[in-house]
């Protein structure tokens, strides 16, 4: 925050939002906002990702301190998920993003295909 109370958005922001708020990650919050995951829990609850795009998102989010990592068993290795009570306080502002998204989703549509019918339309000189 600046000085006279502004937000701005600087470099190590600009980071973690990235960080946390990627495609990956907002999938993987989901699910643990709900319960804790062993990984292939988690594989299976988002089966598009990958499996070295799980890892490195659930590297990610514990490094930030919002998902913590618990080795269950030894042998053979389990290791549970869990989101951390700072992961928890995302919950509302990321719902807060998603029901504006959809709620403005009829007008950003339109605008996209305006876009598109200028951009064609610039195309065709």
């Amino acid at each position: 925050m600046d000085t006279d109370g502004e937000l701005r958005i600087d470099a190590p922001h600009r980071e973690l939002l990235d960080q946390i708020l990627d495609k990956w990650s907002l999938a993987v919050l989901n699910e643990l906002c709900e319960r804790p995951c062993r990984f292939n829990e988690l594989r299976r609850a988002v089966p598009q990702v990958t499996q070295k795009s799980l890892t490195a998102t659930l590297r990610r989010l514990e490094r930030n301190g919002v998902v913590e990592r618990e080795v269950v068993s030894v042998r053979p290795v389990a290791v549970r998920y869990r989101i951390t009570p700072l992961g928890k306080t995302l919950r509302h502002p990321v719902d807060v993003l998603l029901e504006w998204a959809s709620r403005n989703m009829p007008a950003i549509e339109r605008a996209r295909e305006e876009f598109r019918a200028r951009e064609e339309g610039e195309a065709g000189f």
